[in-house]
């Protein structure tokens, strides 16, 4: 079965195909600007706590579900059942992570978009080609669609690789490249007048806020939601997983990196914003004396920086944005593969043509959006990330922590891991997916809809 469905030929592929899956736009560009809306380094703070004791349990959760299925995220929740209820529960999961993630790539494919646009404007600057300059700078329709659609074929020209060929050859190609970028764009906002007073905004806690119920529970999601659980992305890359690997330390693995690029990340973004006050741009609303959003930030704040630095700027600009792009290439990857999976694995369909049909299905619903950018696209962004990912990451929890018998949850760890019943993770982990994660995914969740 693995054989026909592919399977990932190391742990370094596997690492770094769902670490890819984890870092994205959430990373780069998410997780500094909400570290700078609350609180800074008591933020972050909380950010690297609840990471390891709430997302990686959920996080292992999804990924043993997976390999003990070795199968799509509908027919291995499937598995794990006994009675009828539970089999229609276990759809209604699977299926309904399957429908998130396709969602949620509809959405990201438009930003995307806006990142590869943004990625090319300073080349087409610097060749003296002022018409396309202005073109690939301003909002329009076409530009829009159209970097959409080149988006999601390049995702889509992955994906139909297949897992070793595909997934796994592109992903160690392009962490390895983001992670070259984030640290030269570092190490060049580090030179500039302003950079350190960033530094101690991001690294100096104020232990007086970290307290703060808008804090830890910001803190939470942000932890929660960049590992990209809730989307049946980690049930998939689990059933790529080899039974001889050991999954408790993979599963740590990809939470160090997720968390470690997140850090970094703000290390670049947040200096930056300080680097670009300093020049006179403004980063704080004059108005609520609170931080610019974080598309402003990021669009225009950013560029304005660029602009700034003369000559150097394009480089420094396209550079930014190429790593943006980047970012959002290795989550996209993962979001395909689960429909993807699923409909070759349940049509018996070969994977060029799911891979075709999927991206055809989901570039139709990013030009949906795209023609009515003021309502749809709010309006998808919280209904998948504030309602659908939280709910479904939640039901992955309750069929580990209690529809799975404990006996052949312990039979599933031991493979590749024998001696894990004597470990502090296995005297822990079942406790916390049936009693811990399920209350604190509840509260980002009861959260979400209350804000």
């Amino acid at each position: 079965m693995s054989a026909v469905r592919g399977e990932f030929s190391s742990r370094f592929g596997f690492i770094m195909a769902a670490a890819g899956s984890a870092v994205g736009l959430g990373n780069i560009w998410g997780f500094p600007t909400q570290t700078a809306s609350n609180g800074g380094a008591a933020f972050l703070v909380a950010y690297l706590v609840l990471a390891f004791f709430l997302a990686y349990p959920a996080l292992m959760a999804e990924l043993m579900i997976g390999r003990h299925g070795q199968a799509n995220a509908v027919s291995s929740l499937t598995k794990l059942t006994t009675r009828p209820w539970q089999k229609q529960f276990a759809f209604a999961v699977g299926f309904g992570g399957i429908l998130c993630a396709g969602f949620i790539l509809s959405f990201y494919a438009i930003v995307a978009g806006w990142m590869l646009s943004a990625t090319l404007e300073p080349v087409t600057t610097l060749v003296g080609a002022d018409a396309a300059s202005l073109w690939l700078s301003e909002q329009s329709l076409t530009r829009n669609i159209l970097f959409t659609v080149l988006f999601i074929i390049l995702t889509v020209a992955i994906i139909s690789r297949g897992v070793e060929n595909g997934i796994e050859k592109w992903s160690k190609r392009l962490m390895p490249a983001l992670l070259g970028i984030l640290f030269a764009l570092i190490a060049y906002v580090m030179t500039q007048e302003g950079a350190v007073e960033g530094l101690k905004a991001y690294l100096v806690p104020d232990f007086s806020s970290i307290f703060d119920p808008t804090l830890l529970v910001s803190a939470l999601g942000q932890a929660f939601f960049s590992l990209s659980l809730g989307t049946s992305v980690m049930i998939i890359y689990g059933s790529y997983i080899s039974k001889k690997e050991n999954l408790v330390s993979l599963g740590a693995y990809v939470t160090l990196i997720d968390v470690f690029i997140a850090f970094v990340a703000g290390l670049l973004i947040i200096p930056a914003m300080y680097v670009a006050q300093a020049q006179g741009v403004e980063i704080f609303s004059s108005t609520t004396g609170k931080l610019l959003s974080e598309d402003t930030l990021v669009f225009q704040v950013l560029p304005a920086l660029f602009d700034g630095m003369g000559g150097v700027g394009l480089f420094v600009g396209f550079a930014f944005f190429a790593l943006m792009s980047i970012a959002a290439l290795t989550s996209s990857i993962s979001m395909l593969e689960a429909p993807v999976s699923y409909t070759v694995e349940r049509f018996a369909m070969k994977r060029v043509q799911a891979t075709w049909l999927i991206g055809a299905l989901i570039a139709i619903v990013s030009i949906t959006i795209v023609c009515n950018l003021g309502t749809l696209f709010g309006l998808v962004i919280t209904l998948t990330t504030k309602v659908a990912q939280p709910l479904l990451g939640l039901m992955c929890c309750i069929f580990v922590g209690w529809i799975w018998y404990r006996s052949s949850l312990l039979k599933a760890i031991q493979q590749g891991n024998p001696e894990v019943h004597n470990t502090l993770f296995w005297k822990i982990w079942p406790w916390y997916t049936k009693f811990v994660c399920p209350i604190a995914i509840s509260l980002v969740f009861l959260h979400s809809l209350l804000s």
